[in-house]
């Protein structure tokens, strides 16, 4: 387990170098990386919408009361042509009852625009509700009615039923939340390192990193190794001022010798302190003598000179 911890540290240590030099050497190749893998990311993060209900029945293995939930989902590729088959996803089926009444309620996702698409086709609608029956019965051995009716209402059961069952979630959605902001995501990278303070491009933070106290900038890396005793790094700290005189930001300089690339720093931001953390190394916690805009707060790490700057706009 911990052969395998370090190797995973040091395949992304790795990948963050790439990075670091890659924003280096080709900043514009850097940047549509980045916005492609943010833009990918967020799609696969998407939850599936319900588009349109439909009611038929089960012949066999019993006769029963069907729904079928048909839904759009991002994370569904759209078909690569006309004549290529057409992606769809089948959730598990799941008994329901209403006073007397037990019915079955079957979710199915296709990409939003296969849908849309066949709302201004009714032969194509048609032809991807008949496609959406004939994957239930031969994927849970079924026999359906040939028969259907879409019903006034777009989902059977609550929405939060239909996404945990097609995503595979057994927990709150704001328990999944909490750990999606825990994890190591390539928007953190828009932190990137630079060789020369001057021309690096200000890239904001985004909000969901900078909420409160706890909002990381810089996710940490960790490691089943016990932390060594870390030093305070050697630091400068100084408030920006207009022409008149009047504070605009404070500036941190923090000098972190042996280290060589931005993933390796675990840097959080409130509005009245800061606290910097490099694994096993170092480790800094300042309370700021001006009340900060986390949400403004820029960081940028200098690799050739080893030195973390962050920039934090005062309220």
């Amino acid at each position: 387990m911990e052969s395998s911890s370090k190797c995973l540290l040091t395949q992304v240590t790795q990948f963050w170098n790439l990075l670091d030099d890659l924003s280096e050497s080709n900043p514009e190749s850097y940047e549509k990386f980045i916005q492609q893998q943010l833009k990918e990311g967020k799609q696969l993060c998407a939850a599936p919408e319900p588009q349109l209900c439909l009611q038929t029945r089960i012949l066999k293995p019993k006769e029963k009361l069907l729904f079928i939930n048909l839904c759009q989902w991002k994370r569904i590729p759209a078909p690569q042509s006309t004549t290529h088959p057409v992606p769809l996803s089948v959730g598990r089926p799941e008994d329901m009852s209403e006073t007397s009444d037990v019915y079955t309620v079957i979710d199915v996702a296709y990409n939003p625009d296969v849908l849309q698409a066949a709302e201004k086709d009714q032969v194509r609608k048609d032809q991807l509700i008949r496609m959406a029956m004939k994957c239930i019965e031969e994927k849970l051995q079924f026999t359906l009615s040939h028969f259907y009716h879409i019903t006034k209402f777009k989902v059977k059961g609550s929405i939060q039923r239909m996404k945990q069952n097609l995503m595979g979630i057994q927990t709150d959605p704001t328990d999944l939340r909490d750990k999606m902001r825990k994890e190591l995501t390539l928007e953190q990278i828009r932190n990137s390192t630079v060789s020369n303070s001057d021309d690096f491009p200000q890239l904001l933070l985004p909000k969901d990193h900078v909420s409160g106290k706890t909002g990381c900038l810089i996710e940490e890396i960790s490691s089943t190794e016990t932390q060594a005793e870390m030093k305070t790094p050697a630091y400068e700290l100084k408030i920006g001022a207009d022409h008149n005189e009047k504070p605009l930001k404070i500036e941190l300089k923090v000098e972190l010798p042996g280290i060589n690339s931005v993933s390796l720093c675990d840097l959080s931001v409130s509005e009245d302190d800061l606290l910097i953390e490099v694994f096993e190394k170092y480790r800094l916690h300042l309370n700021l003598p001006e009340p900060v805009n986390p949400e403004m707060t820029t960081a940028k790490f200098i690799r050739e000179k080893a030195t973390l700057i962050v920039t934090m706009p005062l309220m």
